[in-house]
């Protein structure tokens, strides 16, 4: 397996960098062949790698970066006054080709903002956009994209996220021809806004994408589509309502179980027996957004992630570097340029 070379900017996220440390020592164990760049403000990580002795590790690399984005910041600020910050020695790491991939759980507009600004998109591609993957009923996961990289979109962008997301699922998911589809109010063809109509009629007419139609809110979990396509206003409203709902069913049923001896032994006699199914959704497992479209790859962890969910981001990353996926969606973008003339 080629070494990938991975950039952490370990200053991110509302845990601090704690948790990015101690998802790096649980990842190593696995990684023997990868090296990481930790980088932050050295007085502050020193003691942590120390304490999981990593310090002198020669898969860690340390590089000091001063100044921090944090998570109530502005993008415009953060990328104005920061040139110095974690983010950005880590998107710079990328940028000159001395890392293969960055990953950061730091505040999301500005890691939009800074990335897209030294990274730069990829020829061809209009933005880039967030995309993470959801469990779906039928045992996989299904892509859904944008979730607030773009807050509105016009009907080519959404057609080259279709595009994009396309070659996602088929690097990602090992899917011959992933089935794409436009979120929208409807599934009739008469249902949505110019913008979503015009985007669903350059997906049929095009021979890159295995377009279905389009989809509703009630279908994203059901695995009707691999990928599902939105702007980031609706994209991102509609991820962190089914964060809301999910956080609702557990609390609820967190407060009946404690509420008697025999429905605690119920249920942990029931989770026993569904093992599989409770480790396959658990958000752990799906933490990390790749913002796809620039010139390398950069991952978005929760900014409330643990370290188990931290490691998700980094072995994300790790897949996309390997899989070469920048590389895989300019073909394609290509391609469909050369489609179109």
């Amino acid at each position: 397996m080629p070494e990938i070379k991975l950039a952490i900017d370990a200053m991110g996220g509302d845990n601090g960098p704690s948790i990015v440390i101690e998802a790096l020592a649980q990842q190593l164990h696995e990684c023997s062949s990868h090296h990481f760049f930790v980088v932050g403000q050295s007085d502050s990580l020193t003691p942590l790698l120390q304490q999981h002795g990593l310090h002198e590790h020669p898969q860690v690399t340390l590089i000091n970066a001063e100044q921090v984005v944090h998570m109530d910041d502005k993008p415009g600020q953060a990328l104005r006054s920061k040139p110095n910050s974690s983010m950005s020695v880590a998107l710079e790491l990328l940028s000159k080709g001395e890392a293969d991939a960055v990953i950061s759980g730091g505040n999301t507009g500005a890691l939009m903002a800074k990335a897209y600004f030294q990274l730069k998109t990829l020829p061809g591609v209009l933005r880039p956009a967030l995309m993470a993957a959801l469990p779906n009923q039928q045992g996989g996961r299904s892509y859904l994209l944008d979730l607030g990289a773009n807050a509105s979109c016009d009907s080519e962008t959404l057609f080259q996220f279709g595009v994009m997301g396309s070659v996602a699922a088929q690097v990602l998911e090992n899917a011959p021809s992933p089935k794409v589809a436009l979120l929208n109010m409807g599934e009739e063809e008469i249902k949505g806004n110019d913008v979503v109509k015009n985007a669903a009629l350059r997906l049929t007419e095009s021979e890159h994408v295995n377009y279905q139609g389009f989809v509703e809110g009630n279908h994203l979990f059901s695995g009707k589509a691999d990928v599902i396509v939105c702007d980031g206003f609706v994209g991102n409203i509609a991820l962190k309502s089914c964060e809301g709902l999910a956080t609702l069913i557990v609390e609820q049923l967190k407060s009946a179980l404690m509420s008697h001896w025999m429905y605690r032994w119920f249920f942990r006699f029931l989770q026993k027996r569904t093992q599989k199914s409770w480790e396959r959704l658990k958000p752990d497992h799906y933490n990390g957004a790749s913002l796809i479209g620039l010139r390398g790859v950069v991952i978005k962890s929760h900014g409330s992630a643990n370290a188990k969910a931290f490691g998700s981001a980094i072995r994300q990353a790790i897949i996309e570097a390997q899989a070469q996926l920048p590389e895989r969606i300019k073909d394609r973008v290509e391609s469909v340029l050369l489609e179109q003339h």
